[in-house]
Order: C-alpha cells, then structure tokens, then sequence
C-alpha cells in the first residue's frame, strides 16, 4: 500500500505523470469514476479550509466515498488515542486516510502502525505538506514549462513553515533555484542563499513564494507588530513594480501583511490557480496512490 507522508515518496517519473494526469482532470472539468468504491477518511486535528476541502472535492469527483471524522465529537475527544481511532476505522473498512496534525510525524507513525491503507499527509506541525508543494510546482510548470535554472524567492516565516520545507526538497529535484528571504529569526539553518532584504533580490527572481507568519507556532512574530513586519516583507506593487515575476502563496493570505490588496488583484499573483490546481493535481495524486493500477 503506497503513502504520501514527503514528496520524497514519489520519484519525479510518478510525479511527471500525476501531472499528466492533473493537465487532464483540468482540461476535463467533470467528474470520474476512478475511485469508485474506495471509501476515504479525512482527519483534520488543525483547522483547514483549502486543503481538507480541496481533498474532499478531489474525492468526490473520482467517485470515492468520503468520511470527514469531526475531531471535537470523536472517542480522541474522551481519551482514545489516535492509533485507536485509526484502528477502529481501518475496520469499518476505510481505503486511506488523510490526515493533518498539529504535531509532526504522525502521518509516519499511522502509516507504520495501520497495517493496511494508505495514508496521505495533509500537513504535519512544521515538518511537511507534500500535496501543497506538488501543486505549487504544478502551478510553476504551468507558466514554466521547463522550470530548471528558474530562480524561486521564498519569503517570510520559513522556519516554521511546513509548506517551505517541502516545497524547498521538491524545487531543488526539478533544478529551481532558492533564495531564502526572512529576518533572521524567521529563517532556518541552511546551506541555501539567503538574504533579509527583498530589495536585495527583486532583479534576480521569476517567482515569488509568499509564507503567512504563523504566530500560533511562535507565540510571536518578533516584530513589535505585524505592520512593522509588512513594511520589509510585504510583497507591493511599489516592490513589483512592472517586474515579470509570477506570485505563489499557500493560504490564508493575511493581506497587506504577506500581499498587498493591489498585488493580490494583479494577474501575476497565481494564489487562485493555486487552489484550482489543487483539486485537479490532488485528484492525481488520489488516483495514483488507490487507483486500481496502484
């Protein structure tokens, strides 16, 4: 039984053809019936909008069945552990389970420990977010066909970033290159090029990763406010400028702090055709990891 816990776990033949396959769900645009009969359980122990959403409708339009645990009204909730719960699931006869935790390695720990059905890492403390980072660089290849010597800025709060992780072991495979741009509390130890000043390398990059500052990881953002951060880090039309530069971010956008109202109008800003992507590549990803040639 194949999982996604990294994006490690795909070689970039699989990944090339769950591209293949998301060009073809996009141009598609109805649904399928390559899941029919799979019953999927989703398990969200953090609060989600794009993903767990984006996951469901993936599911759906593939002909699964979808099983949403509400954590708050569940045995976790009276004591069970999550191990338990799984169990108990896996033998009311669940296919996969996709899971975001709080804490990372427990998308590992499950897909260790359940003995059968596949589990999919939907986000894991500061640790992974395979899925998000597939379709970031979907998204890329969209505008960049052959993304190799494209140079990436990844911005703000990367540290703490599960999406920046992943999305920095998945760009170096394709050959993108990194610039880490964040104050210096905000930036991890790294061998790749990093800087705190946007300015510094605004003549140098194709795209933009933009990071929302998780304050919930941090009890702080070591800026005396989140205005004070935005003045150095907050991507702007002034910093833009007429610059073809395309701009990711994974969401929530706190707007005029990550991105300024006037960039997150701008057709270069690609957040929307992010999320879109993230059904069609998602659907993909489904269907490579519990279709029937699986």
């Amino acid at each position: 039984m194949r999982h996604l816990i990294t994006t490690s776990d795909l070689n970039k033949e699989e990944i090339y053809k769950i591209y293949d396959d998301a060009s073809l769900f996009l141009k598609r645009g109805e649904t399928g019936k390559e899941l029919l009969g799979k019953s999927v359980i989703t398990l969200f122990f953090e609060n989600s909008t794009r993903t767990r959403s984006s996951f469901e409708v993936a599911l759906k339009r593939l002909g699964a069945t979808v099983l949403h645990l509400d954590i708050s009204k569940s045995s976790t909730s009276k004591g069970e552990t999550l191990l338990d719960t799984a169990y108990n699931l896996k033998s009311i006869g669940a296919d996969a389970f996709i899971i975001r935790h709080s804490d990372a390695g427990v998308p590992l720990t499950l897909s260790k420990s359940l003995g059968g059905g596949s589990v999919i890492n939907a986000g894991d403390g500061a640790f992974a977010h395979p899925t998000q980072a597939l379709l970031d660089l979907f998204t890329i290849m969209r505008h960049f066909p052959n993304p190799e010597g494209k140079r990436v800025a990844i911005v703000g709060d990367i540290k703490n970033s599960r999406v920046a992780n992943s999305n920095i072991a998945l760009l170096k495979r394709f050959g993108l290159e990194i610039t880490l741009v964040a104050p210096p509390h905000f930036l991890p130890k790294t061998d790749l090029k990093y800087t705190h000043s946007l300015f510094e390398i605004i003549d140098e990059v194709d795209i933009i990763m933009s990071l929302r500052t998780q304050v919930e990881r941090h009890g702080g953002v070591g800026y005396s406010s989140l205005k004070d951060y935005s003045k150095d880090f907050c991507i702007t039309e002034d910093l833009i400028g007429d610059r073809n530069i395309i701009l990711l971010h994974p969401g929530p956008v706190n707007r005029n702090i990550d991105i300024s109202d006037g960039m997150m109008s701008d057709p270069r800003a690609k957040i929307l055709e992010q999320v879109e992507n993230g059904v069609v590549v998602r659907m993909a990803i489904l269907k490579h990891l519990l279709g029937e040639n699986s």
